[in-house]
């Protein structure tokens, strides 16, 4: 093995492993615990016990590189309107069956990482490219932990964010190293049941909650919540009802949750897409149960997407898909009608990437 570069190895050393009774080798990156023989990968694909060690065989490749609105991954309290150099490998930690980026996320084809970049040249490239922050997004990043913490070092050197969009099913040890790291974070709460992550995602509910707690209690990441509502799956009042009142109770009501459409895809292409009222009728129940800012998303809602002050509900960033309109923040991230703080990580003024989507080449 080496460490020189990306390039020269298709083996990088990792830390979050030990070796078990029987011979093999566990995995400590997420609670799924995967334990291995010599040659064998884990179900995220991407770790693999070589030489009686695990290492990552994805470090410096990916399936692309392009610049997104940030309000795509979705971040709404994060440098609206600013552009965001987004990227990802390929694998998953996670099952579901209703995976969105299928093709990547539960891809084994490694000839689909042609593109290559050390942390250095990403964060390069985001200065080149006037991006305020580097996304780890398309496939969860948990699973190339060791590179995104790389590259999101060498991005704080040079003043550039980092932000992991992810499902948040980590261990303790390796969750400290990692969001240490990232400026912000949207993870997906998939459901709030167990039974519905243990059948459609093959995971637990509780790990996800844990992780959660942490980013909320013990750092300084910024945190947002996607919810990908699926009809007859995990969109019932009570299951709604409960998964907001844990936000607020746990995480507290300044925690943006964002509820989007379930389009049919990878093995549940039989049930139909999520009407745009389920959204309207989540995001009612968040509020409702005190969620200061409550979106939906994957449809056309101006009035769901915008953001309003939850004091005197005055528009405050207003959405038209990616597009920002109206903004109501004075120079200190204040609501100019009644001066109360709009929860998140503001410039004085908003970005203007709106919503277009540039593919680059980096290398």
């Amino acid at each position: 093995m080496t460490t020189d570069s990306p390039g020269n190895s298709r083996y990088w050393p990792t830390q979050y492993w030990h070796p078990v009774e029987d011979g093999r080798i566990q995995c400590d990156v997420c609670p799924r615990a995967c334990k291995l023989h010599e040659g064998q990968q884990g179900l995220c694909f991407v770790r693999e016990r070589q030489n009686d060690t695990i290492v990552l065989t994805t470090y410096g490749q990916s399936s692309g590189f392009c610049i997104d609105p940030i309000e795509k991954k979705p971040l709404n309290h994060f440098y609206p309107g600013s552009p965001v150099l987004s990227f990802g490998t390929a694998g998953c930690n996670l099952a579901c069956k209703f995976c969105q980026n299928w093709d990547i996320s539960k891809s084994r084809e490694m000839q689909r990482l042609s593109s290559r970049a050390t942390p250095a040249q990403l964060t390069e490239a985001a200065l080149k490219h006037q991006c305020q922050s580097i996304a780890f997004t398309y496939n969860d990043p948990v699973i190339f932990l060791e590179y995104a913490i790389d590259s999101a070092i060498a991005c704080r050197e040079k003043g550039v964010h980092t932000v992991a969009v992810t499902a948040g099913y980590i261990c303790d040890e390796p969750a400290k190293a990692f969001f240490k790291y990232m400026d912000a974070a949207n993870v997906d709460l998939k459901g709030f049941t167990d039974d519905f992550y243990y059948k459609l995602c093959g995971a637990h509910l509780a790990p996800i909650l844990d992780t959660l707690q942490y980013i909320v209690h013990e750092t300084d990441t910024w945190l947002e919540l996607t919810t990908l509502l699926i009809p007859g799956q995990n969109d019932s009042d009570d299951e709604i009802e409960k998964m907001t009142q844990w936000v607020v109770r746990n995480l507290g009501p300044q925690i943006p949750m964002h509820f989007t459409a379930f389009h049919p895809d990878w093995k549940m292409r039989d049930i139909a897409a999520t009407p745009a009222g389920t959204l309207s009728r989540a995001r009612n129940i968040a509020i409702h149960n005190g969620v200061s800012y409550a979106y939906t998303g994957n449809v056309h809602d101006s009035a769901g997407s915008s953001t309003y002050c939850h004091h005197c509900q005055a528009v405050l960033i207003e959405r038209d898909w990616y597009t920002l309109g109206h903004w109501g923040l004075d120079d200190q991230g204040r609501c100019r009608q009644c001066l109360t703080p709009l929860a998140g990580i503001f410039d004085p003024q908003p970005g203007h990437w709106g919503s277009r989507r540039q593919p680059i080449a980096i290398n």
